[in-house]
């Protein structure tokens, strides 16, 4: 049995596909076409998949959808009635509804593929169901509770369940226009970062930071009994003139979110370009601490009402990384699942998963430990891309050599000696985090390393940590926790005597968002770290992701494009090393 998972015209726009219940292959579309969150039909996304299955279009059997356009419907309709939302933008939404309607339609015409020769039962999986099913159906759990927090979809911001064997029963949902992840996206915006995913940079901000305007976001954000909440809607605009939202065959963007009371309340907001003033660090490290407040509402209520010590963590909040390393310290829960691609991108897995076990009631047989679902490359592939760029390589006098027992001796030299290394290896991975396949690594050691990345490669913000990875067997020794964590979706204390020994990854406030790498899940990162610590005495590489201001690199032309226009010293393509002189 083939089943198709799709995310499509929504942000992150992906692909998934299953054979038999096992996952086959796992991607979003914007590393195709090399533009962040994109959103609209994921075409190559699903070309990929079908290849990876060895499957045509018309040998699928189903077709799920994450998103369901009757969810909600009468919902839906009262909201329009009673805030009379501008027109125009109704309709842009109605027109996105048809579209999903009409998936059918766009798959016959992408593949040139006649409707009568498409088999598959096309299901339609609401939004947040899909969530719920992408990380606890893909769990390592039997049975748990399950949360979905974002900014809104099929008209939710929050839904709640439990998973039992194969099926997930709803325990309450938190409806639109009540969102925590549009509270949170609106301060941001407030904050001058207006591009749509931008939130995971006012996690780091929030560190520089003291929480002086949490009486100030409480009159905005409002906790209510029984794991509820409310936003004061005074302070945004979206929910009565509608916020345009553009997300049909482009970069997502957003409209203005909040309201002329919001400046009221704080005073004007940053411009994009301004200085980051003390005043609006005060206010990142606030909404952190009142996003987090809610959050921890949330998970509290969910576990009184399930008893399950378990937990599974979906939705774009679920990235939150900051809070999700503070779950154990604020919540009786005592093991936590996050699938690495909890995003939207997500929903296509998840609807898929909901298909097979929940509709179909065929019994669980996958376990997502790992998030290695996307290209792969060939070392004859390898090794003919290289020719191809051998001029500029020459050009910059670069030296290529080929490896093979050696191979992570000889990186892990490189690194050792202060330099930059591109690493590309095996598999692209699946979700928003580079996990050591599509990386750019260095030694955490060194203090200055950060502003080197930041300056010659990378191109962003001062304030923004880097991350460590580390051997999982060797997480007590520097982390306050002993918990494997190989999606780097939590943050941690880093052990006061292990900061100054690990200075590059270890954050102003003494924190690191962590990634555990064991043998199994990537043997040849494992042994890359395993080499590093062998000639250093620390189990831990810098690890950011390959990629200059676009989505993380998917084929090896990409990453070569990378390594030649910027600064980087090394680049590590399979058994290939490229050096610079």
């Amino acid at each position: 049995m083939l089943i198709l998972g799709i995310n499509a015209y929504h942000p992150d726009s992906s692909a998934c596909i299953l054979k038999d219940g096992k996952l086959i292959a796992a991607v979003e579309e914007e590393r195709f076409l090399r533009i962040k969150h994109w959103a609209g039909f994921p075409f190559e996304s699903i070309k990929y998949c079908l290849n990876s299955a060895e499957a045509g279009l018309q040998d699928i059997d189903h077709i799920a959808v994450s998103r369901d356009p009757m969810a909600k419907a009468v919902n839906k309709a009262l909201f329009v009635l009673k805030n009379r939302i501008n027109w125009h933008l109704l309709n842009s939404r109605l027109n996105n509804l048809l579209k999903i309607n009409k998936i059918g339609d766009e798959l016959s015409s992408k593949f040139k593929l006649p409707k009568r020769r498409l088999k598959a039962r096309f299901h339609y999986i609401e939004h947040h169901r899909s969530h719920l099913a992408s990380t606890y159906l893909v769990s390592p759990f039997n049975d748990s509770a399950i949360v979905s927090v974002d900014g809104f979809g099929d008209f939710s911001s929050c839904m709640a369940a439990t998973g039992q064997g194969n099926k997930i029963k709803v325990i309450y949902s938190i409806d639109y226009p009540h969102s925590l992840g549009i509270f949170y996206t609106a301060i941001t915006q407030f904050l001058g970062f207006n591009k749509f995913g931008d939130e995971y940079k006012i996690m780091g901000l929030s560190a520089y930071g003291q929480p002086k305007y949490m009486n100030q976001l409480g009159k905005i954000l409002l906790i209510k009994p029984s794991g509820s909440f409310k936003l004061n809607l005074d302070y945004f605009s979206f929910y009565k003139s509608g916020t345009a939202m553009l997300w049909d065959n482009t970069e997502p963007k957003l409209g203005l979110l909040y309201s002329e009371k919001m400046i009221e309340e704080f005073g004007s907001a940053r411009n994009p370009d301004g200085q980051i003033t003390p005043f609006y660090c005060d206010i990142a490290c606030s909404l952190q601490k009142a996003y987090e407040n809610v959050f921890f509402h949330i998970l509290n209520y969910v576990y009184e009402v399930s008893k399950n010590p378990r937990l599974c963590l979906a939705g774009g909040c679920a990235l939150n990384s900051l809070a999700n390393g503070k779950i154990f310290e604020n919540t009786p829960f005592k093991e936590v699942y996050i699938q690495p691609a909890s995003s939207d991108a997500g929903g296509a897995l998840g609807a898929a998963y909901y298909v097979y076990n929940n509709l179909l009631n065929e019994e669980r047989n996958f376990i997502m430990d790992n998030a290695y679902w996307g290209p792969i490359f060939s070392d004859g592939q390898l090794s003919e891309e290289i020719k191809k760029y051998s001029n500029q390589l020459e050009s910059l006098n670069c030296l290529v050599t080929r490896h093979q027992d050696d191979l992570f001796s000889v990186t892990a030299s490189l690194i050792a000696e202060g330099k930059v290394v591109g690493w590309f290896q095996g598999r692209m991975e699946w979700g928003p985090r580079a996990l050591g396949n599509r990386s750019i690594l260095a030694d955490p050691r060194r203090q200055e390393i950060k502003d080197i990345l930041n300056a010659r490669i990378k191109r962003r913000e001062w304030f923004r940590p880097f991350a460590p990875a580390i051997l999982e067997e060797k997480i007590p020794e520097f982390f306050d926790v002993d918990y494997p964590e190989p999606f780097m979706l939590k943050v941690y204390n880093v052990k006061e005597e292990k900061k100054g020994l690990i200075p590059a990854v270890t954050h102003v406030d003494g924190t690191a968002r962590l990634q555990s790498v064991n043998e199994k899940q990537n043997p040849y990162f494992w042994k890359l770290i395993k080499a590093f610590y062998e000639k250093t005495s620390i189990p831990v590489l810098l690890n950011t992701s390959f990629n200059e201001n676009e989505p993380i690199v998917c084929t090896p032309a990409e990453a070569l494009d990378c390594f030649i226009r910027t600064k980087m010293d090394a680049l590590v393509l399979g058994n290939y090393i490229i050096n610079k002189p």
